[in-house]
């Protein structure tokens, strides 16, 4: 068991931390140790940059909230798990080599059948299919979503999953072409002449979602009539501050929601369509590295976060 973790320590700059041997178990509690951890690329690369006020500037501190481990000590009263289980947590701890976490807690249980290594991402796409559950997108619906980091990815797939037709934008074209591999029904360019008009045709959409934090973006939707009468605009990348026209929402019924973070339902309904093939994580993992190269990806998330897309931590103990 590797006794590290990982903290900023100023703006653009990281180190690794002694955490010492852990505590054993209380009553109700489980030891996990870290086998792996997924990076949240916009929220720890905008603190990690003191971007939008995430972090507020305070160091040392320590961010992310994706880890896979295998249960190793459990409390006399824990009922749900045992030495051996493996599970995802999502608590918002950083990425350390070991966790201790009451059983009731945001856990859930990995069984044999799925690919472990890349339920490392589980608290992206919880944060995903989220935002699709509470803004009830529904079998039949027109979604657009706008931005294909980790973030939008899941969206795109969370919303095919329920039914939705989903159009994707991006101005990457490997983005756009993971998001073919994972069911997106129509994949724009962004740069190329003529997507807005191919979104005119393929709108109006029910549901659109930023998950690209572009400033035009709420202007563009408004000025192209892009938003079903009653729709919704999910506002899911992260944005120090939010301006629109009043036209888009006014006598037009329609509405701007935020969503963020996930519950344990969520983790429930997202392990079940992991493991039905409905929502797919393979094909959006670009980097598998040993935490050990850790200060290279985050050089790169702050360089040239555009070619990272998924990035998940080995914690192979040294």
């Amino acid at each position: 068991m590797r006794t590290i973790g990982l903290e900023f320590v100023e703006r653009g700059k990281l180190r690794f931390c002694e955490l010492g041997d852990p505590p054993p178990p209380g009553p109700t509690q489980v030891l996990l140790e870290t086998k792996y951890s997924g990076v949240t690329n916009g929220t720890e690369r905008h603190a990690f940059l003191v971007e939008h006020g995430y972090g507020g500037g305070q160091f040392p501190s320590r961010h992310g909230y994706q880890h896979v481990g295998e249960v190793v000590a459990v409390g006399e009263a824990v009922t749900k798990f045992r030495p051996g289980d493996w599970a995802f947590l999502g608590q918002y701890v950083g990425h350390r080599g070991w966790n201790v976490e009451d059983e009731n807690g945001l856990l859930v249980k990995l069984p044999d059948t799925v690919d472990r290594r890349h339920c490392a991402l589980f608290g992206v796409a919880g944060v995903a299919l989220r935002g699709v559950r509470r803004l009830g997108v529904q079998a039949g619906d027109n979604v657009w979503v706008a931005g294909l980091g980790p973030l939008g990815q899941f969206v795109a797939q969370a919303a095919r999953a329920v039914g939705a037709r989903v159009t994707v934008t991006d101005m990457l074209e490997s983005r756009l072409e993971v998001a073919r591999r994972c069911g997106a029904h129509v994949a724009l360019d962004a740069r190329e002449g003529g997507t807005v008009e191919a979104l005119r045709a393929g709108g109006p959409y029910d549901f659109i979602y930023d998950c690209c934090s572009a400033e035009r973006l709420l202007f563009d939707i408004h000025e192209h009539r892009l938003l079903a009468f009653g729709g919704t605009v999910g506002l899911l990348a992260v944005r120090q501050q939010v301006t629109y026209p009043w036209s888009l929402l006014h006598g037009t019924q329609a509405r701007i929601e935020t969503s963020c973070h996930f519950e344990g339902d969520d983790l429930r309904v997202l392990l079940f369509l992991y493991e039905q093939r409905q929502l797919v994580i393979e094909p959006v993992v670009s980097h598998l590295v040993s935490i050990d190269e850790a200060a290279a990806i985050y050089a790169q998330l702050a360089q040239a976060a555009g070619e990272l897309l998924g990035v998940v931590f080995e914690w192979t103990a040294n």
